[in-house]
């Protein structure tokens, strides 16, 4: 299944306590469970005023229906086209 790489522009973030970002986790958790259709959430980063995150979904739309029923921006889905790493140079 596809990955995407979700950024969202979320002015305060970086100074979001460990609760509020615990609170916005289950709400995508919620919003996964209640999408019918195979969706993963894989992991997100938190820099400052922006999250970047890796979801799986079968299209960018699902990843833009995931973001507009969790009411969490979505400013730039792009599929990830390739994975490289230190494993990469070997």
């Amino acid at each position: 299944m596809p990955q995407f790489v979700v950024e969202r522009n979320i002015p305060g973030l970086g100074d979001m306590d460990k609760e509020t970002l615990r609170e916005i986790s289950a709400k995508s958790n919620a919003v996964v469970a209640s999408l019918g259709e195979p969706y993963t959430w894989i992991t997100s980063y938190v820099t400052g005023d922006k999250m970047y995150c890796v979801h799986e979904a079968e299209s960018a739309e699902a990843v833009y229906r995931h973001a507009e029923k969790g009411g969490f921006p979505a400013d730039r889905v792009t599929e990830i086209t390739t994975l490289i790493g230190p494993h990469s140079a070997r």
